[in-house]
């Protein structure tokens, strides 16, 4: 069933009915190019929240290696908590700024373990997404796009997490507006594509921003959405 979502802020509802339906072509668009996304499996939400903490900041590829490092020497995440800082930035160096992410991991992780009595965040499947969110907001280091991810990917329920790559591309294609915040530009997306779609539009997103829609030299003549995409159309106009 399709959710009815609120005009947004600004927009007149006909303004926001053509966005939500480029949205919905695009969408279509990505998905015949790359695929349709779905979710396999579950995710246990403390490895997502500490993954997610090691991806700021740096690429997939480095923060999984600095998060299988981690794993391979504590299985558990108690164990952690009895390291200190410097040796868990130790072995998290390769996803950069090992420093902090440590010291956010290590407070998560008290965090949860002082509030709850173990290092385990299950019980958030009992709460409504809203709920939820509130509940891990007040973990210090833990913004919009880390609690996203938590609620889309480990709990399943409905969040549009923005990275780099998905704030970039719905600037460029005019989906939010040019200098809307990534936290606001969550609230934006959500509006646009029903929540069934928010997993696989998230995902192909990210994969039109990492191989077309670059951030230095987006590959304008291989793109296969350009014709609704606000940049390239004033882009086409400049050079007339």
């Amino acid at each position: 069933m399709r959710r009815k979502h609120a005009p947004q802020a600004g927009c007149s509802l006909r303004e926001t009915k053509v966005t939500r339906a480029r949205a919905a072509k695009i969408d279509v668009i990505l998905t015949d190019i790359y695929g349709r996304k779905e979710m396999e499996g579950e995710e246990d939400p403390v490895d997502t929240l500490v993954e997610t903490i090691l991806s700021q900041n740096t690429t997939d590829k480095n923060s999984h290696r600095a998060f299988q490092v981690l794993k391979r020497n504590y299985p558990r995440w108690e164990e952690v908590m009895d390291e200190s800082p410097k040796r868990i930035a130790e072995l998290i160096r390769s996803g950069g700024l090992a420093d902090m992410k440590a010291a956010r991991i290590l407070n998560a992780l008290e965090f949860i373990k002082k509030a709850k009595g173990e290092l385990r965040l299950d019980f958030l499947r009992e709460m409504t997404p809203s709920q939820a969110d509130s509940w891990l907001s007040q973990m210090k280091g833990v913004g919009p796009k880390t609690r996203g991810i938590i609620l889309l990917f480990a709990l399943r329920m409905p969040a549009f997490p923005v990275d780099t790559h998905i704030h970039r591309v719905t600037k460029r294609l005019g989906l939010i507006g040019h200098k809307i915040s990534r936290e606001k530009a969550q609230e934006e997306l959500a509006k646009l594509v029903p929540q069934e779609e928010f997993y696989n539009f998230h995902i192909n997103l990210i994969e039109h921003g990492r191989s077309v829609c670059q951030a230095r030299k987006p590959r304008c003549s291989a793109c296969k959405i350009r014709h609704l995409c606000s940049y390239y159309s004033m882009s086409i106009k400049a050079r007339s």
